[in-house]
């Protein structure tokens, strides 16, 4: 009997270790930060054999709890003084409680609302690696067994909380850090676009261009954001081109052309030293949305698939915002004219799949040029 009972106790810690494992490897191969937290909520319940699990943040300043994962429902949010979550977050205890309706701290509006009945519940604070409460991870109804939550379960869960937290660490510093480098890529991208007497707006459509067209040509959530915050710096080059030639006003000459056109060169080489994943990015598009579909742009003579997809948006967005809207040495060009130079430069410019989106989208990146007009401030 004792051999049994071992034999089982054996059973259940390789089940444990084996989940434990098969988590942190799916985790630690996570970049996206919804993702990665839905992994770590699906840790927790499938440790404890919960039905669902959920990960609270708490915002002090509003004074309010919210979920950012919760399985089975939308985003919900509480005052922090209310409900099993808000009492952990203001408490840090660790609650076992296996009869929620019996327990005054149980919220029972979040079951009405959504439709759920909560049997019972484990939930426990999550830390910071400063040992603040920044969270609550919460599982509900247990599945196995007796369907009680027990101390077990609450190790358990206690395992899954400390590495949620220290994810959470992670996350919220690496937000900081993107947070960061994105408004000194805007800010050094508005002072280029000064210098040439353009105004700044002129790179935050460009973005918002950019991240039009990725989205409707599907690219991920991630190179979406990625080609949004870097495509502010594809004319940084320019600052290093001379005002005899960056404010001309008449035609380049030959030799003039090809030193405006280094400013793509000029710009990969400022920036392809980091090996920070944006400023990397904001290389690849500053030396590569000035190729052509068809071969025939510079720097490289990049032809189809060879040009980055982000140098292929970039190279619409960039040459949109030049015709639709006001320069020094233009008037912007009527909206129908627009669409036909694109139709025409289908195949020879521009990558034709990335046309075919832009006629699709059109009207949305018209609103942009109207909403970020160079007369609004």
């Amino acid at each position: 009997m004792a051999k049994e009972k071992t034999k089982k106790n054996k059973s259940g810690a390789d089940e444990l270790l084996k989940t434990i494992f098969q988590y942190v490897v799916k985790i630690a191969n996570e970049r996206d930060v919804d993702k990665l937290l839905v992994n770590l909520a699906d840790m927790g319940r499938d440790l404890v054999s919960a039905d669902r699990c959920t990960v609270w943040l708490i915002d002090r300043k509003n004074k309010k709890i919210w979920t950012k994962v919760a399985h089975g429902i939308d985003r919900i949010e509480i005052p922090l003084s209310k409900g099993i979550a808000g009492y952990v977050a203001e408490s840090g205890e660790h609650l076992v409680i296996n009869d929620a309706y019996k327990d005054d701290r149980f919220d029972q509006q979040v079951d009405i609302t959504t439709g759920y009945h909560t049997r019972n519940i484990l939930a426990l604070p999550v830390q910071n690696n400063q040992g603040e409460t920044i969270g609550v991870y919460q599982a509900i109804n247990k599945m196995t067994g007796n369907k009680r939550f027990s101390k077990n379960d609450l190790e358990h869960l206690l395992l899954a909380a400390s590495y949620t937290g220290n994810q959470l660490d992670a996350i919220a510093l690496q937000e900081e850090i993107e947070s960061t480098q994105r408004e000194i890529i805007l800010t050094l991208a508005e002072t280029g676009e000064m210098r040439s007497k353009e105004t700044g707006n002129h790179v935050k459509r460009v973005a918002e261009y950019s991240k039009i067209l990725g989205e409707a040509y599907g690219l991920s959530k991630e190179d979406v954001r990625l080609l949004k915050d870097a495509s502010p710096m594809h004319d940084i080059g320019k600052i290093a081109i001379p005002d005899s030639i960056l404010l001309k006003p008449g035609r380049l000459t030959d030799e003039e052309r090809l030193e405006m056109q280094s400013h793509t060169t000029l710009g990969f080489e400022m920036l392809n030293h980091s090996n920070r994943e944006l400023l990397k990015t904001a290389a690849l598009v500053a030396v590569q949305h000035h190729e052509k579909w068809d071969g025939t742009g510079y720097p490289k003579g990049l032809k189809g698939d060879e040009i980055h997809i982000f140098g292929r948006i970039l190279a619409i967005a960039d040459v949109f915002d030049a015709l639709i809207c006001k320069r020094v040495y233009k008037e912007p060009w009527p909206v129908e004219k627009i669409i036909d130079m694109f139709k025409e430069s289908r195949g020879k410019d521009f990558d034709p799949g990335v046309i075919d989106v832009f006629l699709q989208v059109k009207d949305a990146m018209i609103d942009v040029s109207i909403r970020l007009d160079d007369t609004i401030s």
